[in-house]
């Protein structure tokens, strides 16, 4: 199945002009198998997703997008989360203490939001998200390269603040997730693959950078 790993939501990404609604709607229509809320450094959706998903039987799963003094960091399976800015080691390790996974977000975007060289620094990272929606094909593609360094897991995801922006990209997960518990165990065990929407479908990306999707420009 395909889940979209990192979207935002207007109540607590002021960013972003989406509604769960929405996210919901346009995932369905695409073929998508759940989607993930990381709003930034928020969970404040949580109870209301849990009751969305429940009404609308569509898997719907709450994470975060942590701004560490490092830069961005996706996590899923926690509870607590620091309320200020503290340096990428100390949250991936409290992330790590609740049972949750973590992944580093558009790690080579050019606004200096993600890990960057920090990448070779830190311990415990479970993946790397090396197809981004909003992310330029050479940050991308830089993005594979570490990944299969550092032999982490390789997530898609659309990062999208507008409804033509979600599910663009998307993870292929092995098995079958509906709830949270599915979803961290399927994540521990691995073969989660990058993939893009195109011609009505998911593809399974090629890491090579030719074979990243023509759309990935900005």
């Amino acid at each position: 199945m395909f889940i979209d790993t990192h979207m935002h939501e207007m109540t607590y990404s002021k960013d972003s002009i989406l509604t769960l609604r929405e996210m919901v709607e346009r995932g369905r229509e695409k073929g998508l198998g759940g989607i993930c809320i990381t709003d930034h450094d928020s969970m404040g959706i949580r109870d209301y997703a849990r009751e969305y998903a429940a009404k609308t039987a569509f898997p719907i799963f709450t994470g975060i997008e942590y701004y560490s003094l490092e830069g961005d960091i996706v996590a899923f399976g926690i509870r607590e989360y620091p309320k200020e800015r503290v340096p990428a080691q100390e949250f991936i390790d409290l992330v790590k203490a609740q049972g949750g996974v973590c992944y580093a977000a558009h790690p080579f975007r050019n606004n200096n939001r993600g890990l960057e060289e920090n990448l070779l620094k830190v311990k415990g990272l479970d993946g790397i998200e090396v197809l981004n929606g909003s992310t330029s094909k050479e940050a991308c593609a830089k993005a594979a390269l570490y990944a299969k360094r550092l032999g982490l897991i390789t997530l898609g995801a659309s990062d999208c603040h507008v409804s033509e922006k979600v599910g663009v990209c998307a993870t292929y997960f092995p098995e079958e997730v509906k709830t949270e518990e599915e979803f961290l165990n399927v994540f521990k065990k691995g073969g989660l693959k990058p993939a893009y929407y195109q011609d009505g479908q998911y593809h399974i990306a090629g890491l090579e950078r030719s074979l990243l999707p023509q759309y990935y420009t900005r």
